[in-house]
């Protein structure tokens, strides 16, 4: 294991904690409540407060901001951490901020995300592991996002709003609603499109896994009678039995701050089944 290493123009203030093989790069800032894990990395110019924690092997590039005070009128200072898993790569100029007292005080990061330059975690958000976020994607208060989730470039994410897993955001969308796992998301107010038929198969879904998704989100947001509620407790009388779509309707079914995001027009939904 490599040696630790701190600049002589970083300033770690007492009480912060530096994992073994870390790196700390010139004119860095850390506070006294900060841990950092092994082998961490950051670069240079990457300013780390509050009760900030770090997971191993995670590199964080220059004039990165974690752990400031979130941009929420009703914090008043109250104890809140920020927690970030492991092997992320955050780029330049990301923010995270720290949770809340009326959202749980806490924002959580999974491990092995991709943080593009200028990406923004606001308080209380929940993002999973494997995620991606690009160049200059947002992240209100309050967001969930699940595992392996692509979030385009310059897409705003409402608060509040769940993102599911494998769901891909386009960029410039401006997501308002909740997004089912495995959808595909497009527009400057989104709209959902379809599914991420590639997202499906890295998971390694095997094919009837996929037709049983597929044939799941023609029934429920390909029609227009009845409700989405019931729509989906149709699908699962018929295909609730597969895992992953036990998964998609259990999303739908749970209870949420926002509505699920639906097609424009579920006429014209685009037909991935050709793909499949």
């Amino acid at each position: 294991m490599s040696q630790t290493f701190i600049h002589p123009t970083a300033v770690i203030e007492d009480g912060a904690q530096i994992g073994e093989g870390s790196h700390i790069g010139p004119y860095c800032v850390i506070g006294a409540e900060v841990k950092l894990g092994k082998n961490v990395r950051l670069h240079s110019h990457v300013a780390i407060a509050g009760d900030t924690e770090i997971g191993e092997g995670t590199q964080v590039f220059p004039f990165a901001s974690l752990g400031h005070a979130p941009q929420d009128l009703k914090f008043k200072g109250e104890k809140t951490r920020l927690v970030i898993g492991k092997h992320n790569t955050i780029r330049e100029h990301v923010t995270m901020n720290p949770g809340t007292e009326g959202g749980g005080a806490l924002t959580q990061v999974g491990d092995n995300c991709l943080f593009m330059m200028a990406t923004h975690i606001a308080h209380d958000c929940i993002v999973g592991n494997h995620v991606i976020m690009a160049n200059n994607a947002t992240l209100a208060g309050h967001v969930h996002v699940g595992d392996g989730a692509v979030i385009g470039g310059l897409a705003a994410v409402h608060q509040f709003v769940r993102i599911g897993t494998g769901a891909m955001i386009g960029g410039l969308s401006g997501v308002e609603n909740d997004v089912i796992p495995f959808g595909t998301v497009i527009g400057e107010r989104a709209w959902l499109a379809g599914l991420n038929l590639i997202g499906l198969k890295r998971r390694q879904l095997d094919r009837d896994s996929i037709h049983a998704i597929r044939h799941t989100f023609k029934d429920v947001f390909g029609i227009t009678t009845g409700t989405v509620a019931s729509r989906a407790a149709e699908a699962r009388a018929k295909y609730g039995h597969v895992p992953a779509v036990d998964n998609l309707l259990s999303f739908i079914e749970t209870k949420s701050r926002r509505s699920i995001l639906v097609p424009r027009d579920a006429s014209a939904i685009i037909d991935d089944s050709e793909q499949a």
